[in-house]
């Protein structure tokens, strides 16, 4: 069983950055894939970004150029760099891995963006 334990989210100004981790265990963390979800009050989840285990990434269109993922395989950590944030950025943010054809989630943690 993957455990994901996000943290970083918070109340940000536009135009500023966060940048939000999420640790996982109970598998070996460099296999899995990674993903980043946001959902925004009263829509479905959405891809925000993925990075598989040999480190290729994807991005939606909406984040390009603006938020970056990257791995710590030894800290068993994925990270969101977000950068010149907009209110339409506000949402949770879930992190997901998978393993398997299997998917794990995490519980998920709030961006506002807001002035």
């Amino acid at each position: 069983q993957v455990q994901l334990v996000e943290s970083g989210g918070g109340l940000v100004q536009p135009g500023g950055s966060l940048r939000l981790s999420c640790a996982a265990s109970g598998a070996t963390f460099s296999l899995l894939a990674m993903s980043w979800y946001r959902q925004a009050a009263g829509k479905e989840r959405e891809l925000v970004a993925g990075i598989t285990s040999t480190t290729s990434t994807n991005y939606a269109d909406s984040v390009k150029g603006r938020f970056t993922i990257s791995r710590d395989n030894a800290k068993a950590t994925v990270y969101l760099q977000m950068s010149s944030l907009k209110p339409e950025d506000t949402a949770v943010y879930y992190c997901k891995a998978r393993r398997y054809g299997m998917d794990y989630w995490g519980k998920g943690t709030l961006v506002t963006v807001s002035s």
